[in-house]
């Protein structure tokens, strides 16, 4: 049997970033699994106006390979696109358009193998052996998770009756959702936003009343000043997994404005509409921050939903025809890694002990994670903007020397106590 130098499971914009930087390099021999039939990036939020959050130099390749042929705008030349593009003047694709980029490169790579569902990885003494469940084996030397993130659920929501829905299904199950007399969207980040912004606008056509409920106290707009930029850096990364396990939790639960908030354009495009809308005459719509998901139950035509104000701490009930829960999305540890876990480096809590060049094997350098690291990388872990950095170094640890140069500093500022202004040492004036 071929023994592969690495094999890559999963095939999310990560692992594909990954595939293509690695393509033209002889010293490296990878195979990449997806158990899907084609590459298709969450096809449930795939509305036509949204945008991606990063620039379009966040893309596959850029930030390790501006040359690469399979940059986001050697696509958009492809596809008789630029000139358009750069009259549009935005640096922000369209969501549908990156898709559409990630399914152009993917086709070009040989190294990718779709509908290769992996069933189980084991060690055959000498190499891993990952088996999928269509009957095939593949022997690599090394492998780099791209697994993903699943949708989360709120534990009052956890085994609910009724057509409750994620909003990774939003796209599909919206005719449904309209159909009902009322909905209400729970959750307090950018798809929140977004599917709620979608249902307002044709709250008219459909005759249904909407409610969106947020835990947080406001509707929060992304922090995107350039000086918080600069925490998307390798050196913040190293000073943050440089930190106690207890202080990185609460620095995550700290910065989720960062990271998970609303952009500021979403909002006020949201006001505005309400705007419009109330000078018409108004919409049954009703906006709620401040409230946690205490209970949900189904009766078989409504759903009846317990909510906290954290503030007042009151108690309220909300009755909602249909629900969608825009809660989020968690990374978790595939069962097919059970027959090797013995080999990889756990945590308190169970997650991935990534080291600094993202290897969680107990040897080092056999295992990868592609953002399944945020516990000790930070709120980087799935930024599309650090992708390609975070690829570079993980070819550096498997080749020992580096193809596509990394960066160790690019932030003006200091992110811990720099060691020649401690104290013992000389002053500095």
């Amino acid at each position: 049997m071929h023994t592969y130098d690495f094999i890559g499971i999963g095939l999310g914009p990560f692992n594909l970033g990954l595939a293509c930087l690695t393509e033209p390099i002889d010293e490296l021999d990878g195979l990449f699994l997806e158990a899907r039939e084609a590459f298709d990036w969450h096809p449930g939020m795939m509305l036509p106006d949204a945008t991606l959050q990063v620039p379009f130099l966040a893309d596959l390749v850029t930030m390790a390979d501006p040359t690469s042929p399979y940059s986001f705008l050697a696509f958009l030349k492809a596809t008789g696109r630029l000139y358009p593009f750069y009259i549009r003047e935005s640096f922000y694709p369209l969501r549908a358009e990156y898709n559409q980029y990630c399914q152009w490169a993917s086709e070009q790579l040989a190294s990718v193998r779709f509908g290769q569902a992996v069933h189980s990885v084991e060690h055959d003494g000498e190499a891993y052996v990952v088996r999928t469940t269509g009957g095939e084996s593949h022997r690599t030397r090394r492998l780099v998770l791209g697994t993903g993130t699943t949708p989360k659920v709120p534990e009052p929501c956890i085994g609910l009756d009724g057509p409750v829905l994620h909003s990774a299904d939003y796209l599909g199950r919206k005719p449904e959702l309209q159909r009902t007399g009322s909905i209400t969207v729970v959750g307090s980040g950018q798809s929140a936003a977004e599917v709620y912004a979608d249902l307002l606008a044709d709250i008219e056509q459909h005759d249904y009343s909407l409610r969106w409920v947020t835990r947080s106290p406001r509707f929060f707009p992304m922090e995107y000043t350039k000086l918080t930029l600069e925490m998307t850096s390798p050196e913040y990364t190293r000073y943050f997994q440089s930190l106690p396990a207890e202080t990185r939790g609460g620095l995550l639960r700290d910065q989720r404005g960062l990271y998970k908030g609303i952009s500021s354009d979403t909002i006020d495009a949201i006001f505005d509409t309400l705007y419009a809308k109330q000078v018409a005459g108004g919409v049954p719509t009703t906006l709620l921050t401040c409230m946690e998901l205490t209970s949900a139950a189904w009766d078989g035509s409504s759903y009846t939903l317990g909510l906290h104000h954290q503030e007042q701490h009151e108690d309220i009930a909300l009755e909602t025809e249909s629900l969608v829960l825009a809660t989020g999305y968690g990374a978790s540890v595939p069962a097919f890694l059970d027959p090797v876990r013995d080999r990889i480096r756990w945590d308190e809590q169970g997650s991935y002990a990534a080291t600094e060049t993202y290897d969680v094997d107990v040897h080092g350098g056999e295992i990868f994670v592609q953002n399944g690291e945020e516990h000790t990388h930070g709120f980087v872990a799935p930024d599309l903007g650090m992708g390609a950095y975070r690829s570079s170094v993980i070819i550096a640890r498997m080749l020992g020397h580096e193809v596509y140069p990394v960066e160790r500093r690019i932030a003006f500022q200091e992110f811990g106590a720099p060691e020649r202004m401690r104290v013992g040492q000389a002053v500095v004036r």
